[in-house]
């Protein structure tokens, strides 16, 4: 009988698989990515196009009712989760370039650079991050709004919402910065870098052949986990009105729209329910996902096979 122990990996994917929650959350996200991409590609139901029916309830034509323009909830919802799963993941990926590299030179460098770099981290955490956000989409409003509405008007609604991934992306890679940072501290007095260094390897071929590898794993926890947290700003800004605008639809504008129909007169469940309900689940699955990694990565003492 073989028993040799297992790689790594192996081991980390056994862990992950265990987790049930982690598991369930992964099938749902995937699921929701696929929906939301082909649904209303296979319906062929413009999102936009209002109709004759509004705040039709839910039945066998339009299962999700529609809105106050008569356009299909069910479509709307498909897109818009669609464009804040691709807002929370260009914002991780944008929090993902600034942090790591971020903490990657100032754990490698040390000394002033080290101390200037993450006390500058440390001014821009004391920032309220969702007034930062604010604050540059109002500024991207004011100078490039009018510049575009000049020159290219269509593509004012694309770069609206790149400049809103962009902006949630930079304030997103703290967290990222000081634990790569940590983790270079450590690393950093290893024998196998000590060696490297000792030979003459140069130091971004040291950071990126020696360095990164060996800081796959906490990287790619705190990246999902980042990517909830952008969703979540996303749906808060466009709940203000500040985020996507209308005729896009995003989950979080969904649930203003929902909000806004809320009366003592007539309740339009539809509205509000449909749209928050898959917001909560898509968040709940982000971060299930989150934790199964972080628990299958940096497992506990005692966590053994």
């Amino acid at each position: 009988m073989n028993t040799a122990p297992s790689s790594p990996e192996r081991q980390a994917l056994l862990r992950f698989r265990r987790n049930r929650w982690a598991v369930a959350g992964l099938i749902f996200l995937l699921l929701a990515t696929v929906l939301s991409v082909f649904v209303p590609w296979m319906l062929a139901i413009d999102p936009n196009q209002g109709s004759d029916s509004p705040f039709t309830a839910p039945d066998g034509r339009h299962w999700m009712g529609t809105d106050i323009h008569g356009r299909d909830l069910f479509s709307r919802v498909m897109i818009g989760t669609r464009i804040s799963l691709m807002v929370g993941a260009v914002g991780a990926g944008v929090s993902l370039i600034i942090g790591v590299g971020w903490g990657l030179v100032a754990g490698w460098r040390g000394g002033r650079t080290d101390a200037w770099m993450m006390r500058s981290v440390d001014v821009l955490y004391a920032l309220p991050t969702v007034v930062w956000v604010m604050l540059t989409l109002t500024l991207f409003e004011t100078r490039c709004v009018g510049w575009l509405s000049e020159r290219w008007p269509s593509s004012i609604p694309a770069f609206r919402l790149a400049a809103m991934m962009v902006s949630l992306g930079s304030v997103s890679w703290l967290t990222m910065a000081r634990v790569v940072r940590a983790q270079v501290l450590s690393l950093r007095e290893r024998p196998f870098i000590l060696a490297a260094q000792s030979i003459g390897v140069p130091p971004v071929r040291l950071m990126l052949r020696h360095l990164l590898p060996n800081l796959v794993g906490v990287i790619l926890v705190y990246l999902t986990l980042t990517v909830p947290a952008v969703v979540l700003y996303e749906s808060f800004l466009s709940f203000l009105g500040l985020g996507i605008r209308p005729p896009q639809a995003s989950l979080g504008s969904l649930i203003a729209d929902g909000a806004s129909q809320l009366n003592p007169v007539r309740v339009r469940w539809w509205l509000l329910v449909f749209p928050a309900g898959l917001m909560a689940l898509l968040l709940a699955a982000l971060n299930g996902v989150g934790e199964g990694l972080r628990s299958a990565l940096e497992p506990r003492e005692g966590d053994g096979d």
